[in-house]
């Protein structure tokens, strides 16, 4: 997912006997670009050879408490450049795996906690670390745009309509496409009226390009583009105020004792 738009770049779907690493590993990435991933998907497998499948393909991710590494460089105190084994297990499956491979290490104050990450962004002077541990922080616009698909195109409901496998898989697609056709469109309407794409309310935006689709069938197709061209012309009544400053951190609230 574009976390400046909320669109969905690509999107696979596997049993329950399929691991998120096997799907993820046929996702298209995009040249020039950096993934931003759940500590879920460190592996060296896994991110070496995402990063080697084009160009300047980079990643970021929370760095686990235990990592095992080997300092290479010192850029500073908090920021380095590590040499990390390879597991025996990784390399058994994959003879080509390296016995060791290399990624940057930085350590940043977040909220008045430590918080330490590994990317594959190895140049200190041209990507500092404390930039880098903002960009992670839109890791979460990846769960906001699952409410949007959860909540607003699905109503909120709990389960899809269909009942037979094939029909849940054809279901799904169908959602993630009306998603991302709207989230697009709503990254058109935000250029017209010159706002970030996030800035589109989803719901009202997403309730007015619907309606201009249910009715199209029942006009002539001359009039198309006049009511394409009205929808942008009211973009603005869709636009939402600046996202505020989060006041307090989020932590895991502990229950009162009685």
């Amino acid at each position: 997912m574009d976390t400046y738009s909320h669109e969905l770049l690509d999107a696979r779907m596997g049993a329950m006997s399929q691991g998120e690493l096997t799907l993820a590993a046929d996702l298209q990435n995009i040249d020039q670009s950096l993934t931003v991933f759940d500590r879920a998907y460190f592996s060296a497998a896994f991110l070496l050879n995402w990063q080697s499948q084009g160009q300047d393909r980079h990643w970021l991710m929370r760095a686990k408490d235990n990592l095992r590494h080997e300092v290479i460089v010192q850029y500073d105190e908090h920021d380095c450049l590590v040499s990390m084994p390879v597991s025996p297990t990784a390399r058994k499956i994959d003879p080509q795996l390296p016995s060791h491979w290399q990624a940057r290490l930085i350590e940043v104050q977040l909220g008045g906690r430590k918080r330490r990450f590994i990317t594959s962004l190895t140049d200190a002077s041209r990507y500092p670390a404390k930039e880098l541990a903002k960009l992670y922080m839109q890791r979460w616009e990846i769960e906001l745009g699952f409410r949007e698909i959860k909540h607003s195109l699905q109503s909120s409901q709990w389960t899809l309509r269909s009942k037979q496998p094939q029909l849940v898989r054809q279901e799904l697609w169908g959602v993630l496409i009306a998603y991302t056709l709207l989230r697009r469109l709503m990254r058109q309407m935000a250029a017209h009226v010159r706002v970030e794409p996030l800035r589109m309310g989803f719901h009202v935006a997403s309730m007015a390009i619907i309606d201009l689709l249910r009715f199209a069938p029942l006009e002539s197709a001359g009039t198309l583009p006049k009511r394409l061209q009205l929808l942008f012309d009211q973009a603005h009544l869709f636009v939402l105020p600046p996202r505020r400053k989060r006041s307090y951190p989020r932590v895991v609230k502990t229950k009162a004792a009685k």
